[in-house]
């Protein structure tokens, strides 16, 4: 699995790429840190998976995914931001991400997330990836069994 890290943290980078690495199934393709140059590496890398953040230089992370996601530039969107409000959750399932999390409380679920999606894969090898499920801040879950467009 192919992923990307579009946040302009040095230390979310880090403490990402050192979570990823845990993974022999997971590439870290690269870390890009703002909104206009995130769309261009995407379309040139094509990762199956985004980390994205909200928060971000040149073009908000809401932008990027509104992009990615009408481009079909990535099967998977997962939301990793310091805005966890609920407006902000609400457009991000509006645009289409398939996880949501805030960094503050929910960073490992980054981790167990990663963990699921690769059992999940290789259960069901030639399959692309994911039947996503949106996490929200109250535990539950939102889309569970949607098929999300790769």
């Amino acid at each position: 699995m192919r992923v990307l890290l579009v946040d302009d943290s040095e230390i979310v980078g880090k403490r990402i790429a050192a979570m990823l690495s845990e993974f022999a199934e997971i590439e870290l393709l690269d870390q890009v840190k703002d909104g206009v140059e995130a769309v261009e590496r995407i379309r040139t890398l094509k990762p199956d998976a985004v980390i994205l953040d909200i928060g971000l230089p040149g073009r908000t992370g809401i932008e990027v995914l509104q992009d990615i996601k009408r481009e079909k530039l990535a099967p998977l969107v997962m939301i990793l931001t310091n805005y966890p409000y609920p407006q902000y959750q609400r457009r991000c399932v509006e645009a289409g991400a398939d996880f949501f999390f805030d960094k503050s409380i929910e960073f490992d679920r980054v981790l167990e997330t990663f963990k699921q999606l690769i059992e999940r894969s290789s259960k069901s090898p030639g399959s692309t990836l994911i039947q996503g499920r949106l996490h929200n801040q109250s535990g539950t879950h939102e889309g569970e069994g949607d098929d999300h467009e790769p």
